[in-house]
């Protein structure tokens, strides 16, 4: 029996991943239909040049997601509406930003200042399936689908294997590590909402192996000196195991190899051969342990970010992409649906964002654009800043069954912004427009999905690769195209 060898994990549908196994194996079957295999490779090479066209293709070699777990109120940070009625605008009065005519609230002085860096992003908006709670609108964020299994209370079900991937995990499978460094760290929370822990945040179906390393440092959500805190044991050499122990075994192993009958050693690659040397390679270099050291950070530096657990996590994500982590997740670090520093505004708006968590993104986010334009970073890139859902435009309305106060806004996922930034994308641009009250999109809505698409694209992965779950049945990364119009 002739066997075709393949690569390990990569049997997909998508043009930069070469031919495989499952496509060799399909070749008998498209010649019945008029397709052969000098066709099918001529196919999927005009595929390649036609995506490597397209404006932003493969641009990215990394991205960092700053996810403002909770949904913070779009009309109260960069999409003021000071001519809306009363019970509509913000109390915090408008200001000018770098760009003429583009206004952010008082809460924003900082990132009004570099808002030529990056696209704002006003019209980003979808139409929730039943209760649109944090949980089910993290999920569909992070994975790009939605889940009918939602209780009377609005929770969905604790992670489970059988969940759709978090992207990052789609995509350091598609892209595997090159560096000894991580490929994907989420930090420096988990995402949850009430006891619902870490919905969305895995690898589900494609198993454990493309889960993110995660890094949760001891100590409560308030404890703003948390970072200082961070513990690397599992990065870390045991005292009793020096790495010249660790290369003799590699080099057993090798022997071993060597020894193999012929067969054995054609398909010897497709083993765990190469995990293992990716696992001992991290360990031996240090280099994840020097990217997680802000210890090596001049005070300047750690000052732009701003001395608080998201500011500190924002630098940890430069860091970590100058080392060569491929994605990075900076998860807002307070529960969905808490208060104090949550962006889960139903009560006591005008404190929380003014006192709390307006002054920690301001500084935190400005910083990390800043920064990463100095050192070059944003050439290859991806920097995407965005929320779950935003807050209603009319204050004091409930929306998804909660307790709002006069001075409390509720989920609107019909209507809200977000920023991107890097890797093609247009500096100085704003995307969209929402109506006069800030409650839809006026132009060029865009959906969650869709946001997620443009990332894969950036990183030349085709938004509609074939990947399958746990039934072994065929999965889009994401039935949604990506939105060129925000590339330059």
């Amino acid at each position: 029996m002739i066997r075709i060898p393949g690569q390990r994990g990569k049997d997909l549908c998508d043009s930069h991943l070469g031919m495989t196994r499952r496509d060799v194996l399909r070749v008998g079957g498209s010649g019945m239909l008029g397709l052969s295999l000098g066709g099918m490779l001529e196919m999927a090479a005009n595929a390649k040049e036609k995506k490597g066209g397209a404006p932003g293709w493969g641009k990215a070699k990394s991205v960092i997601l700053i996810y403002l777990q909770g949904g913070p109120s779009h009309l109260d940070l960069w999409d003021p509406k000071p001519n809306a009625p009363t019970n509509v605008k913000s109390a915090f009065a408008p200001i000018k930003t770098k760009i003429p005519g583009v206004n952010f609230t008082e809460l924003l002085p900082n990132l009004a200042k570099v808002n030529d860096k990056f696209t704002m992003m006003r019209s980003v908006s979808y139409t929730p399936n039943g209760l649109f709670n944090h949980t089910a609108a993290i999920y569909q964020m992070m994975t790009g689908y939605t889940t009918d299994k939602v209780s009377p209370s609005g929770q969905l079900e604790p992670p489970s294997p059988k969940d759709f991937p978090n992207f990052g995990s789609n995509i350091t499978r598609l892209q595997p590590q090159e560096e000894p460094m991580l490929p994907f760290v989420m930090l420096p929370r988990p995402l949850q909402e009430s006891n619902v822990i870490g919905k969305g945040g895995s690898a589900g179906f494609l198993g454990k192996a493309y889960d993110p390393y995660t890094l949760y440092p001891a100590g409560g959500d308030m404890d703003m000196g948390k970072m200082d805190k961070i513990k690397i044991d599992d990065l870390k050499m045991r005292p009793e195991v020096f790495s010249h122990r660790l290369r003799r075994r590699a080099r057993l192993r090798d022997s071993i190899n060597e020894a193999m009958p012929d067969i054995d050693k054609a398909v010897a690659k497709f083993n765990l051969n190469e995990y293992y040397d990716q696992a001992l390679n991290l360990i031996v270099s240090g280099r994840a342990r020097n990217a997680f050291d802000l210890k090596q950070e001049k005070d300047k530096t750690r000052d732009l970010y701003g001395r608080n657990t998201f500011g500190q996590s924002c630098l940890l994500a430069r860091r970590l992409v100058e080392a060569g982590t491929r994605v990075v997740e900076v998860v807002w670090p307070k529960v969905a649906n808490s208060d104090n520093h949550s962006w889960d505004v139903h009560k006591g708006l005008e404190a929380r964002m003014k006192n709390q968590s307006a002054p920690m993104l301001d500084r935190g986010l400005s910083g990390l654009l800043t920064d990463m334009d100095e050192r070059g970073l944003l050439d290859d890139t991806l920097v995407l800043c965005v929320g779950e859902f935003g807050r209603s435009p009319q204050k004091g309305l409930s929306t998804s069954g909660n307790n709002n106060d006069a001075n409390g806004r509720d989920h609107w996922p019909y209507c809200y912004t977000g920023v991107i930034a890097g890797a093609g994308i247009k500096r100085g641009n704003v995307f969209g427009q929402s109506d006069k009250t800030g409650s839809a999109p006026d132009t060029d809505p865009i959906h969650p999905t869709e946001l997620l698409a443009t990332i894969y694209h950036a990183f030349g992965i085709e938004p509609n690769t074939i990947v399958y779950n746990h039934l072994n049945q065929p999965r889009e990364l994401v039935k949604a195209e990506a939105q060129l119009k925000l590339f330059g």
